[in-house]
């Protein structure tokens, strides 16, 4: 019997191994959220610079893959036995073995919260088109998420490609079919648009940014257009609640933006896992007399 079998066959096999690429994926995340951003800030200097004619000095090379990890305190190059998910977190007490520095939280919440997600997404759909897509969403969202929380940017390079892979996906019919898909992405990309527009042309400021538009639209190629007015008002009250508590109990200041990319991605989770039940249950709703 061969291993995809064996995944097929047996569930918790596929939910234990989506659980640990789950904690592996999770730990390269936190690559990802730490180096896109600043990936996308020397491009911005660097395209800038060429177009105002001034020479740049070639800087060393800087991507996902180099260079290795460092500890951003003491520049130190963290092994490999440094690098396994969770445990490497616990076993140096959350302190950088060189300068004993404090490591962030973050790190092991998201390796923790991508390998539980995983899981959960194995045991939900199964081995299959599904279940494979719904992984890929799942980490694509996790770092959406904490990109937008710390620079307020939800980069093109994650947004766009989910967009495209929700209309591969579905090509299949993994969560709706292509139409619904296509209708999805149109519709998400152009609800956004137009309130950004009616915010900007009543108020003179923007009230988000144009990430947030192809965000919602990958949403809608993945789920389908009859899906977003479940993800927009899961979003925008969960968001309202935060904003709220932030403004009242954090003093909050009313003019400092609040991402709402974590919104949307959370609304995306939701509607993944249970958007068609949610749907379905507010149709009855509003259908009974």
């Amino acid at each position: 019997m061969t291993l995809l079998q064996d995944l097929q066959t047996f569930p918790p096999l596929f939910i234990a191994l989506a659980g640990v690429i789950g904690l592996i994926v999770g730990s390269f995340l936190n690559v990802v959220i730490h180096r896109l951003p600043k990936m996308m800030e020397r491009d911005w200097k660097a395209q800038c610079a060429e177009l105002s004619g001034i020479d740049v000095k070639t800087e060393a090379t800087y991507n996902l893959l180099t260079p290795g990890s460092a500890c951003p305190h003491c520049n130190r190059k963290i092994g490999a036995f440094e690098n396994i998910p969770v445990i490497s977190y616990l076993l140096l007490g959350g302190k950088c073995k060189g300068c004993h520095a404090p490591i962030s939280m973050r790190y092991p919440i998201v390796e923790l919260l991508s390998g539980a997600l995983s899981s959960f997404a194995a045991w939900h759909f199964g081995f299959g088109l599904a279940g494979l897509a719904a992984l890929i969403l799942i980490w694509a969202l996790i770092a959406l998420t904490c990109i937008d929380l710390d620079t307020q940017l939800l980069p093109d390079d994650i947004t766009l490609p989910l967009l495209w892979l929700g209309l591969i996906f579905n090509m299949s019919n993994a969560f709706t079919s292509l139409p619904n898909a296509v209708i999805g992405a149109i519709s998400g990309y152009l609800i956004l648009w137009s309130v950004y527009w009616v915010f900007k042309l009543t108020t003179g400021k923007e009230g988000m940014g144009y990430g947030d538009f192809k965000l919602l639209a990958a949403i809608g190629a993945w789920f389908g257009w009859q899906m977003l007015p479940l993800v927009i008002l899961l979003s925008s009250v969960v968001g309202a609640i935060v904003g709220i508590t932030l403004i009242v109990a954090a003093k909050h200041g009313r003019d400092i933006p609040i991402p709402f990319g974590p919104y949307l991605a959370g609304g995306g989770l939701i509607a993944l896992f249970w958007g068609a039940q949610l749907t379905q249950s507010y149709l009855q709703i509003f259908a009974s007399p």
